[in-house]
């Protein structure tokens, strides 16, 4: 039995991120697979920190909620003593590999790990060129695992060396059962379009919610979730505030629902005509995405990033440049094609099959050499 660490400051159960949702997984993984799982996190303690008894919070850093670059930095302004704490629980529980989450949040760029502890720095964005945070992180890595393989195209397209880089993808927490066809058909005909995402202006909410038609009568419905980051202090709030103002102002088929647990998502989303993902820059896997494959839930969404590439025919994609105008077009045309819509639903859970947790933990040790 080896014991797995993977570190990410801000990590905490029911956490809506992408990251903390991919680093869930990986525990889970790992925990079927017959390893322990330790995840690293800084403080202080959450209600929800009971959820996850691998989780151990730092002493040395200590974020408010949500936390900006700019309190990261400042909270390792003096980085010896949290290297020293992260590399003494290391080294203490006998770590056999530690996995770095992000360059910053993560720790990568720091990479405090005990002298001969097998490293990997885990990539859900290609930083840029001059970001110096991000080469040290590269460099200090053993192996580099990027979330998805549209990740490693983009990596290989910037001309960064990716001879060490091995993909370890996102997978699925909780997989959901596709409702039966006639139960399909219904939400065709009458169910609701649903939205489960995290509060970020890139996610293209408020534009959504702009571009729709004054002809739309079916519910949209809209879980937003806040969390514990943001790249400006209230940045979430105002993008909230805007979002529940454009749809009272479509009260009539408009509704913003409350956040849900990690796996309360896919049930959400098994009850939806479709979803959409109106992320106006590049998703680099797209969980949201993924658990309404998962049950059978067609997708709508721009024609960038990793989202269309995991839809495939189970999706429809349209022009960035076309706007949120032409998101509500592509999707009333799939909910009104009894044919097309029904072969995109069908199509959908085999998208994604292949992406759960200990096929993806199996990856990670195989490339660390773990056995």
């Amino acid at each position: 039995m080896s014991l797995i660490a993977f570190c990410l400051l801000t990590y905490r159960p029911d956490h809506p991120s992408g990251i903390e949702r991919s680093i869930a997984a990986l525990v889970e993984g790992v925990r079927e697979l017959g390893h322990s799982p330790l995840v690293i996190a800084a403080g202080p303690a959450t209600d929800s920190d009971h959820r996850e008894p691998a989780l151990v919070r730092l002493e040395s850093v200590r974020l408010p909620r949500p936390a900006t670059n700019d309190d990261v930095l400042a909270a390792l302004a003096d980085p010896g003593r949290v290297a020293v704490e992260v590399e003494q629980i290391l080294r203490t529980r006998h770590a056999d590999l530690v996995c770095w989450a992000d360059t910053l949040w993560g720790l990568g760029y720091l990479a405090p790990a005990p002298t001969g502890t097998t490293t990997a720095l885990m990539v859900h964005k290609i930083r840029p060129a001059a970001e110096q945070r991000w080469h040290n992180a590269l460099a200090a890595a053993d192996i580099v695992c990027p979330a998805s393989d549209y990740l490693l195209d983009d990596a290989t397209r910037t001309g960064l060396d990716t001879r060490r880089w091995v993909t370890v993808p996102n997978t699925l927490l909780e997989v959901g059962t596709p409702p039966p066809p006639r139960k399909r058909e219904q939400q065709r005909r009458r169910g609701p379009v649903r939205v489960a995402t995290r509060v970020e202006p890139a996610k293209g909410l408020v534009e959504l919610l702009v571009g729709l038609p004054h002809t739309w009568r079916r519910p949209v419905e809209l879980v937003l979730a806040e969390a514990d980051f943001e790249f400006w202090p209230g940045m979430q709030r105002d993008v909230l505030t805007e979002c529940r103002a454009v749809a009272q102002r479509r009260a009539e088929v408009v509704s913003i629902l409350p956040a849900l647990p990690w796996r309360g998502v896919p049930p959400f989303l098994s009850g939806a005509a479709a979803t959409v993902i109106s992320s106006t820059e590049p998703e680099t896997f797209c969980h949201t995405a993924a658990e309404a494959l998962s049950v059978g839930t067609p997708v709508v969404t721009y024609d960038l990033g990793n989202v269309p590439r995991l839809a495939g025919e189970a999706g429809r994609a349209v022009s960035l440049r076309a706007g949120p105008t032409a998101l509500w077009t592509a999707l009333d045309d799939l909910l009104s094609d009894h044919v097309a819509y029904h072969a995109a639903s069908r199509a959908a859970p085999g998208r994604v099959a292949a992406l759960r947790p200990a096929p993806a933990a199996r990856t990670l040790l195989d490339a660390a050499g773990i056995p």
